[in-house]
């Protein structure tokens, strides 16, 4: 499936900010589950420092502003074309270890709620659990925006039995660890049938199965992505793979607004 995908995030600030430093991770690499056709990021009200790629095998970029800026805006956009793989996108490699992905961090620690799950799977083959596992978090986990926060862990939105796709895929990753699965967060795009336009781009988690590799599953939702998912990032959580993130200096208000559109 061929996808064209346009993705604007504006930042406006009620006072000039001084000076800001931001990361982003927006740029899709070409891989078993797609082909990067073309790829622009157009940038206004910062510069680019450098680019590099990361230990997960990430594009990153470093934006910084100096000055009495008020806004910024990026726009990351192309066409990708996408294979259906079953969610299969094989062996591990890049420089971060498998072993770094069996690892808990501060948004996947297991507590009780995360570890009574991961007993509640049971027996059967990996596949088998790890699809029961996904049909558990979309039983118990409802899809409500707004009722949690990037900062939000695993174990408070199962608590919360509430939240988004980043919420689903730290539980899942949580639990798949607790399993013995090596497990990590993707972060991407959905092509979603109702709508091109939406508000945020797509998360989902993928484990790491002996004799298949990174097998993803989209709790969210309830599948493992096809031909409608673009990813772009991947990490132990969010905070490896977030479209965006940085730190800023002085007391201005910061209003962000975000659009992608997703389309055929």
């Amino acid at each position: 499936m061929r996808l064209k995908i346009t993705h604007r995030t504006e930042y406006r600030y009620d006072a000039p900010v001084h000076y800001l430093l931001q990361r982003l991770r927006l740029l899709p690499v070409s891989g078993p589950t797609q082909t990067v056709l073309s790829w622009a990021l157009k940038i206004e009200g910062a510069r680019e420092e450098v680019r590099f790629t990361d230990h997960f095998g990430n594009d990153n970029r470093l934006l910084s502003v100096e000055g009495e800026r008020d806004f910024i805006t990026v726009e990351a956009s192309g066409e990708v074309v996408t294979r259906d793989t079953a969610g299969v996108s094989g062996p591990h490699h890049g420089f971060a270890p498998l072993w770094l992905f069996s690892q808990e961090t501060a948004l996947t620690v297991p507590g009780e709620g995360i570890r009574e799950l991961a007993a509640a799977v049971g027996k059967g083959t990996d596949i088998e659990r790890l699809h029961r596992l996904m049909a558990l978090i979309v039983e118990r986990v409802a899809y409500t925006p707004g009722t949690t926060s990037v900062t939000t862990p695993a174990e408070e939105a199962l608590a919360l039995k509430t939240g988004v796709c980043q919420d689903h895929s730290h539980i899942f990753v949580a639990a798949a660890r607790a399993m013995g699965f090596p497990a990590r967060y993707v972060s991407g795009y959905l092509m979603m049938d109702a709508a091109i336009e939406q508000a945020a781009s797509h998360a989902w988690a993928e484990a790491h199965v002996q004799g298949l590799g990174w097998v993803a599953f989209d709790a969210a939702n309830g599948i493992s992505p096809d031909e409608r998912y673009v990813r772009v990032a991947t990490g132990r959580d969010y905070r490896d793979a977030s479209p965006v993130s940085g730190i800023r200096l002085g007391q201005a208000e910061e209003q962000l607004a975000v659009t992608v559109t997703v389309e055929q």
